[in-house]
């Protein structure tokens, strides 16, 4: 990946509104993979009693960090979009901990990029989450391109 293509996906991931507002910040980025932290923050409980994060903090993480993915993938545009998000909440995630996302773009086609995801807190041997997911490829537009899918 070109120091260039890291440097515009890290700008736009650190430039969306949500991640700013959830805390979200990368720790690595490169070659199709993402990883993203948001640290634990009480504006963000999602059962009082309990003090566990909000599942949509958690989501939001996990498809920022795909779409992150995806854009540090050799192959892929600058931008892109989630198509889908499948994500299976395996377990509360513990108050107090940071969470961090690590999401991998292992598949990529003219049209569509194939992502898998897991977050975790301190405990990184059982995940609160995973996820798999699409993510829309743009392609940059083409002087020979004559319409066809060849």
């Amino acid at each position: 990946m070109t120091v260039d293509k890291a440097r515009i996906a890290r700008q736009f991931i650190e430039t969306i509104p949500h991640s700013k507002a959830l805390g979200m910040h990368i720790v690595d980025i490169g070659e199709g993979v993402a990883v993203i932290e948001m640290p634990y923050d009480s504006r963000f409980i999602g059962d009082p009693e309990s003090g566990v994060i909000h599942g949509g903090a958690v989501s939001a993480l996990m498809d920022t960090c795909s779409g992150a993915a995806v854009m540090s993938h050799p192959r892929a545009p600058a931008g892109t979009a989630t198509i889908s998000l499948r994500i299976d909440y395996m377990r509360p995630a513990t108050p107090g901990q940071t969470i961090t996302a690590r999401a991998e773009c292992y598949h990529i086609t003219r049209s569509v990029a194939f992502i898998r995801a897991t977050a975790c807190d301190d405990d990184t041997d059982r995940p609160v989450a995973a996820a798999t997911g699409t993510f829309t490829v743009e392609q940059a537009p083409n002087t020979n391109d004559r319409g066809d899918m060849t």
